[in-house]
């Protein structure tokens, strides 16, 4: 097979969470322990850092990974999913692994996993930890799949855990109260390892407090720490950071959320440092400063075009929904112009209750089989007072988007990471 042949086998003989949802998750460890017993536990041949919670963990893994390189640290960086390519998901020092290696690791191991009959994200976490190894990296960004306690990545032992933040998304897996969801999360919580938590609620904090007392795990709140002391955003959006050790400090990613994420970055690597890793200063301006450029980072309030401004955002969810919208009504513009589209097991009336209503929307769908169809939402849409156009794709949605808008306009294109997904692969033909 060659490498596009051995992605469909992929996605046609692995359930793939990515394009089916429920149907593909598989709850338990069994095969992610039968994997790693069969490859001789990969993951032990190098150090890591097991990255958690909703929404920020690609933001504050390829950050991380950025700082380590710049350190001088052959870094392995494991997230999902990916927006154009599958190979995005497996980085060592920001190049994705070879399309080779992925072709030659299936046929080798067909035989073994086929009776096993993983999921998609179990085999690809098992293709990860073996390239890793093989690479020689000296530590791995793990980023967590979905929830934590049974996710496939959860048999690494990490020298440091973190959890960005805990709301709501895949509760039909988690649970359907932020307490329970946390919990879910929590369960990377190792013995003796240090756990950075990035925000909590309320309802959220006395679980992170009583699982790290149960796992006898130290537990350090950023907020508590607040490393990061002020901030303002320049003409070009990159935002400029005041902190009491890093005074040249610039971060590349321009969203809202970014300022909830650089801090618990900042309490990380403070974490690390006393945990013996050799961090200069100078490596993590540059991680904050380069992230994208060293580690292939797209979709995160990411500007692709000016006149008009044209900004997409992977976020997703409730959460992610409420840093996008605060930061479009911060946007200067004539006319707002949103493509959007939706996956069906997402908190869709949650998320349009919190979109402008004064904006054009051109409703779409992603080439998923979870993608919403456009004018489904478009009703619910209508419900909730935003008013617009259908297009079967996201290509034609956002061709119309242009067309309509002048250049002092604003287009933003999101509602899910599938619709940046196929934006990028249409802007990359």
């Amino acid at each position: 097979m060659n490498y596009q042949e051995t992605l469909n086998y992929l996605y046609e003989s692995t359930p793939m969470f990515q394009q089916v949802g429920k149907s593909a998750y598989k709850e338990g460890l069994s095969n992610t322990l039968a994997l790693d017993e069969h490859f001789n536990h990969p993951h032990n041949n190098f150090k890591t850092i097991h990255v958690a919670g909703t929404n920020g963990k690609g933001s504050c893994s390829h950050t991380l990974a950025a700082i380590l390189q710049s350190a001088g640290y052959r870094v392995g960086l494991y997230t999902s999913p990916h927006l154009v390519d599958f190979r995005e998901r497996i980085r060592v020092n920001g190049t994705p692994v070879s399309e080779e290696y992925v072709v030659n690791f299936v046929e080798r191991e067909r035989c073994f996993f086929e009776p096993l009959a993983p999921s998609f994200f179990e085999l690809t976490t098992a293709l990860a930890f073996n390239y890793f190894s093989q690479q020689k990296v000296d530590v791995a960004i793990i980023e967590v799949g979905l929830g934590g306690r049974l996710d496939c990545t959860n048999i690494i032992h990490p020298d440091l855990s973190i959890i960005t933040n805990i709301s709501f998304d895949h509760t039909q897996f988690l649970g359907n109260t932020l307490a329970l969801i946390a919990a879910e999360k929590a369960g990377i919580m190792k013995e003796g390892i240090p756990v950075v938590v990035g925000e909590t609620t309320n309802e959220t904090k006395p679980v992170f407090i009583n699982k790290a007392k149960e796992a006898k795990a130290p537990l350090f709140f950023a907020e508590e720490e607040q490393l990061l002391q002020g901030y303002e955003m320049d003409e070009s959006g990159f935002w400029h950071y005041h902190t009491a050790d890093y005074p040249e400090l610039t971060g590349e990613l321009g969203g809202l959320c970014q300022l909830k994420n650089s801090n618990t970055i900042l309490l990380a690597v403070k974490l690390l440092k006393q945990a013996g890793y050799q961090i200069a200063p100078e490596a993590i301006e540059a991680g904050f400063s380069k992230v994208c450029e060293l580690t292939g980072l797209m979709g995160r309030w990411q500007r692709l075009g000016s006149a008009p401004t044209i900004v997409c955002d992977t976020g997703h969810n409730v959460g992610g929904m409420t840093y996008i919208a605060e930061q479009l009504r911060r946007q200067k513009y004539e006319k707002l112009h949103i493509v959007m589209g939706m996956v069906n097991d997402k908190d869709i009336s949650g998320v349009l209750a919190l979109l402008p209503k004064e904006a054009v929307y051109y409703f779409t769908k992603a080439s998923v089989k979870r993608a919403l169809h456009e004018t489904e939402l478009k009703e619910l849409a209508g419900k909730a007072g935003l008013n617009g156009s259908t297009y079967p794709d996201v290509p034609q949605a956002f061709e119309a988007a242009k067309a309509n808008a002048s250049e002092n306009d604003f287009i933003f294109v999101g509602g899910s990471s599938f619709i940046v997904a196929d934006l990028m692969t249409y802007l990359t033909k």
